[in-house]
């Protein structure tokens, strides 16, 4: 790090690196680097519970760690376009590059800083026209209150347990959201029983979909 970008740096996100899983650590390490070194101007906030990089004050780009993937997400219509060009872009997880578990999915940090320092120049000249959909992300939604007969389920399976409370408000709400709208009891009391085997196995609501 150096010492003239040291006011940049958001102690907020060492804490998110710190407590990020093992393998996910250097990858952030490594873009949270390549970020300040290619746009020194950058500075860092925590928004959404997770790491964003701001120029100007607009978005600049993001990060974020899950249980077993990173993603990496560069706020930028045109260089988002551009690296679909390349067929770097996947559909298999939400930012510009997929998921991520190691360095080695990434670009070069050459090509990455490349990227950022067009997005910044975008920004600067008013030409980045942010992707929509990001442009009107909200706060997450409130957390639904579990039912009881779930919360009961829970208590009788340690390792769902554990996993539940170490998801993030938005994967416990996508279990909550399938349980309580569920009409019939029967139903909803073989939503419980599924949603505790998965919870157990450490998967979230639509794992299938995962990949």
């Amino acid at each position: 790090m150096a010492a003239n970008d040291t006011f940049n740096r958001d102690p907020r996100i060492d804490a998110y690196i710190e407590k990020s899983a093992p393998f996910a650590q250097p990858i952030l390490q490594h873009l949270r680097e390549v970020i300040h070194k290619a746009v020194p101007q950058v500075t860092e906030e925590i928004k959404w519970s997770r790491p964003f990089f701001l120029y100007n004050g607009k978005i600049l780009c993001n990060l974020s760690a899950f249980k077993a993937h990173c993603t990496f997400g560069i706020w930028n219509t045109e260089v988002a376009s551009a690296i679909k060009a390349t067929g770097r872009d996947s559909s298999e997880a939400m930012g510009t590059f997929g998921r991520i578990t190691s360095v080695k999915d990434l670009p070069t940090a050459k090509e990455i800083a490349r990227l950022l320092q067009q997005a910044a120049k975008d920004l600067t000249e008013g030409l980045n026209n942010p992707l929509k959909a990001m442009r009107s992300v909200k706060p997450p939604k409130a957390e639904i209150a579990p039912p009881a007969e779930f919360l009961n389920a829970l208590k009788k399976n340690k390792a769902a347990q554990k996993t539940y409370d170490g998801f993030s408000p938005s994967h416990r709400r996508e279990y909550m959201e399938w349980i309580t709208e569920a009409k019939r009891e029967e139903t909803r009391d073989k939503r419980i029983a599924q949603a505790v085997e998965w919870i157990a196995e450490g998967k979230q609501r639509n794992w299938k979909y995962q990949g």
